[in-house]
């Protein structure tokens, strides 16, 4: 004769016990998930303050002298920029009678609140002078 206790399945406790731990381990992958996806919308973000400034060091001051000082403006209603231009010179001051003068143009880039927003700053060398635009024609 053939006991019952060998044939007998899981109980209700050990069914709730493999339940929580599913849930556990569920909400688990859900944090992480979210995390991901907040660093995702992060670095799109970064990526766009990149393509803004790299359009917009390109084109300043071509066609127009190069002025020194401070701008400010937007690119569209999220992405905001602070432009500072000053001389620039390895030895400190640039002698004025150069004909090229290499100017240093640090942008930030802003989006986010106001009160607390996200920032990426860029610099780059530009060479300005009278003869600046000879030199980069080439010779007919």
């Amino acid at each position: 004769m053939q006991t019952r206790r060998a044939q007998r399945g899981f109980s209700l406790i050990e069914v709730i016990a493999a339940i929580m731990l599913l849930a556990i381990a569920f909400a688990a992958l859900m944090k992480v998930a979210g995390g991901s996806i907040s660093l995702t919308q992060n670095a799109a973000g970064y990526s766009e303050a990149a393509l803004w400034a790299r359009g917009l060091l390109d084109s300043a001051f071509i066609g127009e002298p190069i002025k020194t000082g401070s701008s400010a403006g937007q690119f569209n209603n999220q992405f905001r920029w602070q432009l500072a231009v000053t001389p620039w010179n390895d030895a400190g001051i640039q002698p004025p009678a150069a004909p090229l003068h290499l100017y240093q143009l640090d942008l930030d880039v802003l989006w986010g609140p106001i009160g607390h927003p996200r920032s990426a700053h860029f610099r780059t060398l530009r060479l300005a002078g009278q003869d600046a635009a000879n030199m980069m024609r080439p010779a007919p």
